[in-house]
Order: structure tokens, then C-alpha cells, then sequence
């Protein structure tokens, strides 16, 4: 007998939810996730661990092979790669990075299908990058040639079909550190007329000045979606929607949604409140962003635009429940 939404929800298979309407999640391979997406004990001798210091805390994580993302796919049909944030793909003379590496060794282990979204490295979308104690200006802030030969053009050929969109994330300007949307505008306008045209760029822009009229102008001229993004600084998902009149702008069709962090909690509060990632935390999701995810997808149902929507367990605790949570709110209407 087949499996009814409900239940296929209560085991976490999100792959036939609604053809309009994608989830996965903002990375992978946590070990949080045993019992939930992975098998338990199939990959124990694989895992390694590692400290990783958040603000003034280390915490133990734990990793699961790469080899595991194939059991990832028998539950969710796309993914967020997030590491491809913190390198490019080739060096300047071609020399393939650790992550064309990584990114090769995923695609071995990924059917036709299953899909992937890459974030754009910072070194292309980032005004100012982290250098020790402080930030120093990007000299190579919207490259058009570093991305298109960099990046676009070894992940095209990579990953082929299974390469679902690219998401520019531009960090949080502090409002001493500002330009005008106008120049921000002008900026993007010349960089997305000099890369690769392509149907799958959206970007996300963590700066709620820059929801803008004039920015908004050239992300329509040049078809690049905006992405609807839960995420500490930013407005409720609502506004983002009233701001833009409820207007979808990419020309493939697709809308990226990504649930990244409780509104007004730093990145550094929610990861120490969500790790392990294995469970809810009480009180950490904002059921105001379910009800505003609905409201954009149903809208975006009626103008046969797809939904990409992207969960970060940092949004409540664990990813795959918020997942599940979100299905049922789907199903229910």
C-alpha cells in the first residue's frame, strides 16, 4: 500500500511532497541525524570528529562520510553545499582546490535527480572578508572572470544535471558600513551582465536596506531570483514578500526560501542552542515563519513557480523535524 503524505512525512520522505515544491537542508552528513535520515550503525566507522570553536566555546562535532549523501537523497530531493562558501573551486593557474575535490567525490555518490545548490564563494559576493581579529576590504568583490572561470564553469562541469542553482549570499552591513542601493544596484547590474547568463543565480542580500526599488530594477532586468531568507538580521519572510509585491524574479521559474537562524539570534547564540542538531529546541522556532512559508508557497504555486526551500538546523534545533513540520502545515491546507 502507498504511503500516505502523513506518513511518508512521519519518516521523513519529503522527495514526493508536491512536484512544485522542493526541500532539503543547508548541509549534510551530521551525525544528529542518525536515526532520522541515516542508518543506524551503516556508517560508524566512517565518521570523524572535530572541534569546532563557535564565539568562545569548542564543541565536538561529529561528520559522517561523503558517501552517506546517497541515503541523504532517499529522503530529501536537493541540497544546500555550503562549504563550496569558503573556496573556489580552481586555483588561479587551474589547480583544482580541496573543494573541487569534495564536490567531485559528492557527484560520485548522487543520481540523476537529486539536486544540488552551491553557494557562491565570499571571495566573489563579499565587499569586506574576515582576517583575523577584524574584516579588510575584498579586492576581488564581484570578479566577473574569477567566478565564471573559477567557479561557474568547473562546477557546470562537475555537476551536469544534478546542479540545481547558484546562491550569491551577501553578508550583513552594519549601517556605518553602507552605500546606497542605487550603487549597489549598479554594481550588480555590471557584474550579472559580464558572467555566464544562466537561469539558476538567486541571491540573498542580509542587509535590509538593500530590499530596494533600485536593486530590485536590476535582479528583474537580469532575471536573478531573490532569496526569501529566515535569518537573524533580516525582517520576517513576510515583509521580504510585501517588499517585492509578492513578484517572483528569477526566469527559470524558481523561488530559493532558506530558514538560517531564529530572527534577533545571533549565529553564535543558535548554533550552541541547536547543537547537536539532533532535536527541537524549546522555544527557538518562531511559528510565525511556518505560517509565512505557507503564504509564499501557495503564492508561488499559483504562479507555477517552484519553491526551493532550504532548512539550517540553527532554525530550531534540527532540520529534518522542522522539515517535517513545515510538510504537514503543507498538507493540512
Amino acid at each position: 500500500m502507498a504511503k500516505t503524505p502523513e506518513s511518508r512525512s512521519k519518516s521523513f520522505l519529503f522527495r514526493d511532497l508536491n512536484s512544485s515544491i522542493l526541500i532539503g537542508t543547508a548541509s549534510d552528513r551530521y551525525a544528529g541525524w542518525i536515526g532520522q535520515i541515516y542508518s543506524e550503525g551503516r556508517y560508524e566507522k566512517g565518521i570523524t570528529r572535530r572541534g569546532h570553536k563557535v564565539g568562545d566555546k569548542t564543541f565536538s562535532e561529529e561528520t559522517l562520510p561523503v558517501e552517506s549523501v546517497t541515503e541523504y537523497f532517499e529522503h530529501f530531493p536537493l541540497l544546500e553545499i555550503d562549504y563550496t562558501f569558503y573556496r573556489l573551486l580552481l586555483e588561479k593557474d587551474g589547480k583544482p582546490t580541496q573543494n573541487f575535490h569534495i564536490l567531485k567525490s559528492y557527484r560520485q555518490h548522487i543520481k540523476e535527480g537529486d539536486l544540488l545548490l552551491l553557494k557562491v564563494p565570499q571571495v566573489i559576493i563579499a565587499r569586506k572578508l574576515r582576517r583575523g581579529a577584524g574584516f579588510a576590504v575584498n579586492d576581488t568583490y564581484l570578479n566577473a572572470g574569477i567566478f565564471t572561470k573559477q567557479f561557474y564553469e568547473p562546477a557546470m562541469e562537475i555537476l551536469g544535471p544534478c546542479l540545481h542553482g547558484f546562491i550569491f549570499e551577501q553578508e550583513y552591513h552594519p549601517k556605518n558600513d553602507r552605500f546606497p542601493p542605487a550603487k549597489l544596484a549598479q554594481d550588480l547590474d555590471e557584474f550579472f551582465s559580464k558572467i555566464p547568463g544562466d537561469t539558476r543565480y538567486h541571491i540573498e542580500l542580509r542587509t535590509e536596506a538593500y530590499l530596494a526599488d533600485p536593486v530590485f530594477e536590476v535582479l528583474k532586468k537580469h532575471r536573478v531570483g531573490l532569496v526569501f531568507s529566515h535569518w537573524t538580521w533580516l525582517p520576517p519572510l513576510r515583509k521580504q514578500f510585501t517588499k517585492v509585491n509578492g513578484e517572483f524574479f528569477s526566469s527559470g521559474r524558481q523561488v530559493v526560501i532558506r530558514l538560517i537562524t531564529p530572527l534577533r539570534m545571533s549565529y553564535e547564540e543558535s548554533y550552541a542552542k541547536a547543537f547537536p542538531f539532533d532535536k527541537m529546541v524549546d522555544g527557538m522556532l518562531d511559528p510565525g515563519m511556518i505560517e509565512d512559508i505557507v503564504r509564499i508557497v501557495n503564492e508561488a504555486i499559483k504562479d507555477k513557480i517552484q519553491v526551493n526551500l532550504i532548512i539550517n538546523n540553527r532554525a530550531g534545533g534540527n532540520g529534518p523535524i522542522i522539515a517535517q513540520m513545515i510538510a504537514n502545515k503543507l498538507h493540512s491546507q
